[in-house]
């Protein structure tokens, strides 16, 4: 998706000026980048995007992978609160969804006061539905029920509250195997471009569209031997892990911090936005210099 803004500096100020991201590892940005070079993200990506059109935007990242939702409603909701954003986005709950046990109810009901937080601050607040993991997941369809029940409960605050929703269960895109990492659960970096365009739509910023839900021309399709090789894999290099961690009452959340606690700047000037380029493509140089943008 082109997107062209024309910005030059000195442009009146409208808009959003303090951008607050919360989550788990899908805001953090895991598997686009890196924890060498750093990871970047959709939250990073919409960032950019805004900085484009209201230069001076602030913006903090306080998502951290591997959080539950009581964590997020625990550590990070009073965070951004603090802040006094005008733009919040939210993006929780897979992590409780495939949590086995009998805590999910307990989860929707933190959610819910997440939503109440979130709606009380006055902000713009952007939250997304979790796409069907199990058209393509092993074991992907244990977790089918609770994953309707979120996106019920995801799609009533939504309506309750305002708030503008990027529904990804449904979006033909969400089925082409290249959006997703071998885990079928977290973004590629083409995935993390398509959710930062969702959100842009969803905030309905100049050039955006509904393109980023169309599915490729050309989809893969991997044959039964590939399909069942991938499938053990992700057994051995993602699944028996995180068994193991939670076997000793550890996640990926263990030992991390927010990659951007704090209010800063996304980059230090404006400049023309070039059509033709990817959203963040002649931007991440500069803002990994400036911002620290990528720092893991």
């Amino acid at each position: 998706m082109a997107i062209s803004l024309g910005i030059v500096c000195g442009i009146i100020r409208t808009g959003y000026s303090r951008y607050v991201a919360i989550g788990d590892s899908q805001t953090e940005g895991l598997w686009d980048g890196d924890d060498t070079v750093g990871v970047l993200g959709f939250a990073d990506r919409l960032a950019v995007m805004l900085d484009l059109l209201y230069p001076g935007l602030q913006y903090a990242n306080l998502a951290i992978r591997g959080k539950l939702v009581a964590d997020v409603l625990r550590e990070q909701v009073p965070e951004a609160l603090a802040m006094r954003p005008d733009l919040i986005t939210v993006c929780i709950g897979m992590n409780d969804v495939i949590q086995p046990g009998r805590s999910f109810a307990r989860a929707l009901a933190d959610l819910d006061y997440v939503h109440v937080a979130l709606a009380e601050s006055g902000a713009t607040v952007v939250t997304t539905t979790f796409p069907n993991v199990a058209q393509f997941l092993p074991l992907g369809r244990l977790v089918s029920g609770r994953l309707a029940r979120i996106n019920e409960a995801i799609r009533a605050a939504a309506d309750r509250y305002g708030f503008r929703l990027v529904d990804l269960y449904g979006a033909p895109s969400m089925r082409d195997l290249d959006t997703w990492d071998i885990d079928r659960v977290h973004a590629s970096t083409k995935g993390h471009i398509m959710f930062a365009a969702a959100a842009a739509e969803a905030l309905n910023l100049p050039g955006s569209s509904h393109d980023w839900a169309e599915a490729s021309d050309s989809p893969k399709k991997l044959p039964f031997r590939d399909r069942t090789y991938g499938q053990l894999r992700w057994m051995q290099e993602k699944f028996m892990p995180w068994v193991w961690r939670r076997m000793r009452g550890l996640s990926s959340a263990h030992g991390r911090v927010p990659k951007r606690p704090r209010l800063e700047p996304v980059s230090a000037d404006c400049a023309p936005y070039d059509a033709d380029a990817d959203p963040t493509q002649r931007h991440t140089a500069r803002i990994n210099r400036r911002s620290g943008i990528l720092d893991a």
